[in-house]
């Protein structure tokens, strides 16, 4: 890796998880976006960043991530979802967004949500 890819990569692994537009990035390295665009060629070939479609002052760009950076693992259990009331209500096949009968709306869907941030919040408070 050469000393412009290195740059770059510790540029972008300091901007964190809200990564970095790839025209700060050039500004940053003091390269135009012809040189730019090769060295993102080359890190993200090497699995090193990702480009993630953003938009900033109302045109498309992209913003350069590490590929590093750590997602939050999410574990889902039956138990973590077997009180949804949906799973069980006879309206599920005509319920929807827009319609008479929605998650929006749903009184037991709404009572099942407040338990559970009751839940929550008094698991973490003590």
């Amino acid at each position: 890796m050469d000393a412009l890819e290195q740059k770059a990569i510790e540029l972008i692994e300091r901007a964190g998880d809200r990564g970095v537009l790839q025209s700060e990035l050039w500004k940053k390295l003091g390269i135009n976006s012809r040189e730019g665009s090769r060295v993102v060629a080359k890190l993200q070939r090497r699995g090193l960043i990702k480009r993630e479609p953003a938009v900033f002052q109302g045109k498309r760009t992209f913003r350069i991530v590490s590929a590093k950076r750590q997602t939050p693992k999410v574990t889902v259990t039956i138990d973590s979802v077997k009180g949804i009331p949906c799973f069980s209500c006879p309206d599920i096949e005509r319920c929807g967004v827009g319609q008479p009968i929605s998650p929006v709306t749903c009184p037991k869907l709404n009572k099942y949500l407040m338990e559970e941030i009751a839940k929550l919040k008094s698991s973490a408070m003590g």
